[in-house]
């Protein structure tokens, strides 16, 4: 199936969804004022559930094809220009953040949403670190712990002291000319790359200034976004298998850009509303000024 055809398909499920039940849709949606006891079951059981189906299936089908070994601890913090550990921030804020607001559709108190669902790109990552630990072809990273508790930390640290996102950590993609060099390890397909191409990867945070300046007149979904990324990089360690392939050495790229903050678009709709919240994860490609060893550069679009 190709990628366009799946984002038909999403469209056409949502619009025939918006169409014919959008009354009920929107009831189901709703968040519950008090404790909906079926509601926090149902979110407990599937949580548990795909948790467990997730990291079974690593387990069997991805661990399984390399070596085990005794637990290990690696240090991979000079990895990928750190942009692995962003990663393991992003996964594990955008969990926290989604984890935290299904319980509060269940009515659950803020209390338990920060401490039970804030949590769970943590506890589900420190999972599959562990399995990392029992493989000979990675290792426990402690530096891979300490980004995904920044990730928590960051969504916790906000609902604590303003009730509220005004940042958002964010990701764009784009395909880069080092896949083509490393497929391998950089992914062959489109779908791989996203995860494996760190060359392409950028990783923001997205500042709300509506939420910073109150009484001012700004739009709610306006941000500034501060983005970081890097090239250059064909492996962990920065050198090819290839030994036909010569680069320059790896470099830092600092963004800063505009942002949309897709939440703050004022809908009616609860469906539009989920489908905002969850793409706001994407930051939306707009003009970008980018900071290397090369210069300054403008992108009229950078994603």
């Amino acid at each position: 199936m190709s990628f366009r055809l799946g984002i038909l398909i999403v469209f056409l499920i949502s619009f025939t969804t918006i169409s014919f039940s959008q009354s009920k849709i929107n009831q189901f949606l709703t968040p519950s004022d008090t404790l909906n006891k079926p509601r926090r079951n149902g979110v407990i059981i599937a949580e548990v559930s795909l948790a467990s189906m997730a990291l079974i299936g690593l387990n069997e089908l991805w661990y399984s094809d390399y070596e085990r070994s005794k637990f290990h601890v690696i240090n991979d913090n000079s990895a990928w220009q750190q942009l692995d550990k962003f990663g393991h921030a992003f996964t594990s804020y955008q969990l926290g953040k989604h984890g935290a607001q299904v319980l509060r559709w269940s009515g659950v108190r803020k209390k338990d949403q920060l401490i039970y669902g804030a949590t769970l790109g943590f506890t589900f990552l420190t999972a599959v670190e562990i399995l990392d630990g029992f493989s000979q072809e990675w290792g426990f990273s402690w530096g891979d712990v300490l980004a995904n508790a920044a990730g928590s930390g960051l969504y916790i640290g906000q609902e604590l002291l303003w009730n509220e996102q005004r940042i958002a950590l964010k990701y764009s993609f784009h395909q880069t000319q080092y896949a083509q060099l490393e497929p391998e390890k950089l992914g062959g397909s489109l779908i791989e790359q996203t995860l494996k191409d760190y060359n392409g990867q950028t990783y923001w945070l997205s500042f709300n200034l509506k939420s910073f300046f109150k009484k001012s007149k700004l739009p709610e979904w306006l941000n500034v976004a501060f983005g970081y990324g890097a090239e250059g990089m064909l492996s962990e360690s920065y050198i090819s298998d290839n030994q036909s392939v010569k680069l320059e050495s790896p470099y830092r790229q600092y963004y800063l850009s505009l942002d949309v903050n897709l939440n703050g678009i004022k809908t009616n709709s609860r469906v539009l509303g989920t489908v905002f919240d969850i793409f706001d994860m994407i930051k939306i490609p707009l003009p970008t000024v980018e900071f290397s060893k090369k210069g300054t550069a403008f992108h009229l679009f950078y994603n």
